[in-house]
């Protein structure tokens, strides 16, 4: 039954769309400070010894997001400690959508024990400049001479009812890469997810 309700869920809220603004490949990222679920302050200059980043805009309502939280969770686990940790987004508008509240995302980032930050974005302004459209929607950048550069955006894997026999790892795939100096074989593909609930007006 939940399978079902995730499949019928992607057809109705359409099962992946291309990003059409923001950053693309290869744009240097600008840094932002959003607040966490711990009430601090989070910004991606505050990681020194980072080699790069997985940034994921996710929330807590969407099928498709609570889906890959544990997900989320063990490439953050597998990745941080290799210098790419993971910075989680949620871009929705708690007026629009009541239980993507900070106090919700609080609730939920200690229920789930989520080992990342999990930061508001109240105006959508990072969201904006990322482009991003889908919860999840993954942007993995690398810390390079002239700034943190976007090398891989979309999906985390092309699974997310974890139930494709020919499971493709984007973003392992992708990290992996690019710890050994080597750019990502893929370098984009489609977000699977919910659309953004955006403040009105």
């Amino acid at each position: 039954m939940k399978r079902l309700i995730l499949v019928a869920f992607m057809l109705i809220s359409g099962f992946a769309f291309a990003q059409t603004e923001g950053y693309k490949v290869g744009d240097v990222v600008k840094d932002f400070s959003l607040k966490n679920v711990n009430n601090k302050m989070v910004a991606l200059a505050d990681y020194k010894d980072a080699k790069g980043y997985i940034v994921v805009f996710t929330c807590n309502t969407c099928p498709v997001a609570k889906a890959y939280q544990d997900r989320i969770s063990a490439l953050n686990a597998t990745y941080a400690v290799k210098g790419y940790p993971v910075v989680a987004i949620n871009p929705n508008d708690a007026g629009a959508v009541p239980d993507e509240s900070f106090q919700k995302m609080q609730a939920l980032a200690s229920e789930k024990k989520f080992n990342f930050p999990y930061l508001l974005d109240p105006d959508h302004v990072v969201t904006k400049q990322f482009g991003a459209t889908r919860t999840p929607h993954v942007f993995v950048l690398n810390k390079t001479g002239k700034g943190n550069v976007v090398e891989y955006i979309g999906a985390i894997d092309n699974d997310p009812e974890e139930a494709n026999s020919t499971k493709v790892e984007y973003v392992k795939n992708a990290v992996n890469e690019l710890s050994i100096g080597k750019k990502p074989a893929i370098a984009s593909t489609k977000a699977v997810g919910c659309g953004i609930k955006w403040k009105k007006g």
